[in-house]
């Protein structure tokens, strides 16, 4: 007889503020927030236990989290940090199982089903875990251990800070029934509203409403509620796919109409897009810009190549030709700006040998990658980029954007 399916939620505490306090030491027991400075505009992407105690909470605006806590500790934050602890985290849950779905930087789901064999136990395989995350990372990790995927992740969110929970098997709906609506995954504010206007206020009592109620307000989404509600989730732990696009913006602390500040910028975020294609050994045959104006409108506008490309060149005047038209139709300042590739694939283009300045281009590009690998991004710049100098201030890996989403 085979084993039951056990499935873990992996979920680092508080993890932004958590790099920073272990780079920091004096930053723990405080109130902290990452996401930039309260006199610029912004929003909160992480907020300490000492913080929250205060209603901070992740996508406050930062103004609003210096009212309710005036004597919070804000830092701007740094991607590549957490970038590179995101990375030795995954590798540790790698180590336990190699069926691991990361959820962005702080979370991953591990199917450890079988697992006991190795381990004694699934809970004491988690102890294992946490104790080499807190080992290693000096972060603590609350795990959650269930049958399904909402469980696990119910049973995670249920043991923060540094806890375990585990779901006994075939518990899940039993587990789930006496709690507050809201705690259910994918239930947001609007969708709780709805259902507590229907007088369901637990996770039981919507298992127990009839389904015709719920996709008449909700569509196949109803259904969806309803299973999950019920302790029923069919989804598998499913290791990540290969990215299908590449992408990078940022949000000015001013919006601005300069165009060559809105260009400058535009030059920046090619390069790492650009950077992370050679990286990654692949090219890209579309390419499509992100504007967000000042009232908030937001746009993308894309172009299609007629052949693949991994060149800087080729996505900056692709990316700016974009940028051109949009802002010849929209005198509006601009918020936010991006740029990104897709129709990504493994190289394979036709060099013209009659026109020598492709290859000359490439060469260069891949100069330029191999001096910032070895001595930082900002140890060479292109003429385009000087001027952000004196927008973004400079940190160890390339200028910090100030931006709620810590774009890199």
């Amino acid at each position: 007889m085979g084993s039951c399916i056990r499935i873990m939620h992996i979920d680092l505490d508080a993890f932004f503020v958590s790099v920073e306090q272990v780079d920091n030491p004096s930053l723990k027991g405080k109130p902290v927030v990452v996401g930039g400075r309260p006199d610029r505009r912004g929003v909160v992407a992480a907020a300490s236990y000492e913080a929250r105690a205060f209603g901070l909470h992740a996508g406050m605006p930062l103004a609003t989290a210096s009212r309710l806590c005036p004597q919070a500790i804000f830092i701007e934050g740094s991607f590549h940090k957490y970038r590179q602890a995101s990375h030795r985290f995954m590798e540790i849950l790698g180590e336990f199982s190699p069926y691991l779905e990361p959820l962005g930087l702080d979370e991953a789901y591990l199917d450890v089903t079988g697992f006991e064999s190795l381990y004694g136990t699934i809970e004491q395989m988690a102890h294992l875990i946490k104790n080499q995350v807190n080992d290693e990372l000096e972060i603590c990790a609350s795990i959650g251990i269930a049958g399904t995927k909402v469980g696990a992740k119910v049973a995670s969110d249920e043991s923060k800070p540094d806890g375990l929970l585990e779901i006994p098997p075939g518990g899940d709906a039993a587990f789930l029934a006496p709690l507050a609506i809201g705690k259910l995954p994918g239930v947001g504010k609007k969708t709780e509203r709805v259902l507590m206007s229907l007088g369901i206020n637990t996770v039981g009592r919507l298992a127990q409403t009839s389904l015709i109620t719920l996709k008449g307000r909700f569509g196949i989404f109803g259904e969806v509620l309803k299973r999950h509600a019920s302790g029923i989730d069919e989804r598998k732990v499913i290791p990540p796919a290969e990215a299908k696009s590449i992408s990078r913006e940022t949000t000015f602390a001013e919006d601005t109409g300069d165009r060559q500040k809105l260009t400058a910028t535009l030059r920046y975020l090619t390069e790492r897009v650009a950077a992370q294609l050679r990286q990654q050994g692949r090219e890209a045959r579309c390419v499509s810009i992100k504007l967000r104006y000042a009232d908030f409108t937001t746009i993308t506008r894309q172009q299609t190549l007629t052949q693949g490309t991994d060149a800087d060149k080729t996505i900056f005047d692709s990316g700016l030709a974009l940028l051109e038209v949009a802002l010849s139709r929209e005198k509006q300042p601009v918020r936010l700006i991006g740029i990104g590739v897709s129709r990504l694939n493994e190289p394979g283009r036709q060099m013209n040998m009659l026109d020598s300045s492709g290859l000359r281009l490439e060469k260069l590009d891949r100069a330029i990658d191999d001096i910032r690998k070895k001595y930082g991004f900002k140890a060479i710049q292109t003429g385009r980029t000087l001027m952000l100098r004196d927008i973004f201030p400079p940190g160890e890996n390339g200028y910090e954007l100030n931006t709620p989403g810590l774009s890199r």
